[in-house]
């Protein structure tokens, strides 16, 4: 064990505790004097939790949650059923349940990465260099889309997406075909075309049509993005704001404690997902880029890790969880300059948040898991799908 310890990346640990300190610091400004006081020391109390997540992730070897992985997913998706019939409602999402102990947890920060090890476990069982569409790409594909929906139905839009971007990265690097890649590129920015001049030419019957479903406040959410001439002054308010101070902050910043709008509590949910708001203001563009400059530090380094490994399992979690960042990055971020919609997505590690935090920390501990275990020599068959070997001999590459 002495070992393997030895082979922890000091430099993950070392970003991890500078995006604390910035989290720390910024949530400060964003909550004083406002009722929502104290919450960076409740962050500071995640944090601690978080380390401890982290560190007890990376000493489990990370194939053992392979191996168990269907079993993970099935509770996943049971704790995803029952939120919609116990689940507190906030922001009008249905997606939190209260632990014991007043204790509120989202399911759908949680199956995330309850979804990477499924579909790392799927993609194991391939016996061919390239996906098969039948055997593997459809199976895969349809127990994603089953969470995906019940995430919908929860009003979760943002972490419903985030399933999809996971999926696409794990099926890239699980070699899909590239006519099959292709074929869904195709139809994707075909449908993504299409929907938005749909929606455009045929707003006010869209509008109608959420309205009645009693999703109204998507079209809220979208309006400022696609079609701002139409988007009411609620709708915008939001939005603006937070361009405005992003705006303001210039080069270096206003100052700390000094962004003039949001200290004034012009822009909604700075403590959570409008931090990257406070950032922008108080330390302007290049307290903004350190920022993104720490997040390109680790994602370079956990690929590095995944490059180190010799389990095949490895690479296809990291990936995975790569691509959970990727997404929740730029869509956090680019939702107020314009680039997104606006939808409930934190900005990792840095924003208020205790079940999002212990999953990115918990993500990042199994990546810490995987430099630590996955260098031992190759497994081609790997533990987690042993049982699923074929009696014949496993079809190689030409």
């Amino acid at each position: 064990m002495l070992k393997r310890l030895k082979r922890i990346d000091v430099t993950i640990i070392i970003i991890l505790l500078l995006l604390m300190a910035i989290s720390i610091v910024v949530l400060y400004s964003a909550t004083v004097n406002t009722k929502y006081e104290g919450y960076h020391l409740r962050m500071l109390i995640y944090y601690a939790l978080g380390f401890a997540v982290f560190f007890g992730m990376a000493i489990i070897d990370f194939k053992l949650l392979v191996k168990y992985a269907p079993f993970i997913y099935l509770i996943g998706l049971g704790l995803l059923v029952v939120v919609l019939f116990i689940g507190n409602e906030y922001y009008s999402a249905t997606g939190w349940l209260t632990l014991p102990g007043g204790v509120s947890f989202q399911p759908a920060e949680f199956f995330k990465l309850l979804l990477i090890l499924f579909l790392a476990f799927m993609l194991l069982k391939k016996r061919k260099p390239k996906l098969g569409f039948w055997k593997d790409v459809l199976p895969i594909m349809v127990l994603t889309f089953i969470p995906f929906l019940l995430v919908m139905a929860q009003n979760d839009l943002g972490n419903a997406l985030s399933y999809l971007v996971i999926l696409a990265g794990m099926l890239w690097i699980g070699n899909i075909k590239y006519i099959q890649a292709f074929i869904a590129l195709a139809l994707f920015a075909g449908a993504a075309f299409g929907g938005i001049t749909a929606y455009k030419v045929y707003h006010d019957e869209v509008y109608t049509f959420f309205e009645d479903i009693g999703r109204a406040h998507w079209i809220e959410r979208i309006d400022p993005w696609l079609v701002p001439e139409k988007a009411t002054d609620k709708a915008i308010y939001h939005t603006r704001n937070a361009k405005l101070a992003i705006a303001s902050g210039g080069m270096t910043g206003e100052g700390y404690l000094k962004g003039e709008t949001v200290q004034s509590e012009r822009v909604p949910l700075t403590y959570s997902d409008s931090i990257f708001v406070v950032i922008a203001e108080e330390f302007g563009f290049i307290g903004s880029s350190v920022v993104l400059l720490l997040y390109f530090v680790l994602i370079h380094r956990l690929i590095l890790v995944s490059l180190e490994c010799k389990d095949r399992s490895g690479p296809y979690i990291i990936v995975g969880i790569v691509a959970m960042f990727l997404y929740q990055i730029f869509e956090n971020i680019g939702m107020f300059i314009g680039l997104m919609p606006l939808t409930g997505i934190t900005l990792p590690f840095i924003s208020y948040g205790g079940t999002s935090l212990l999953i990115n920390m918990a993500c990042v501990g199994i990546a810490m898991s995987i430099r630590m275990y996955g260098q031992d020599e190759a497994d081609e068959t790997s533990e987690a799908v042993a049982r699923y070997k074929p009696k014949r001999a496993i079809i190689t590459e030409e």
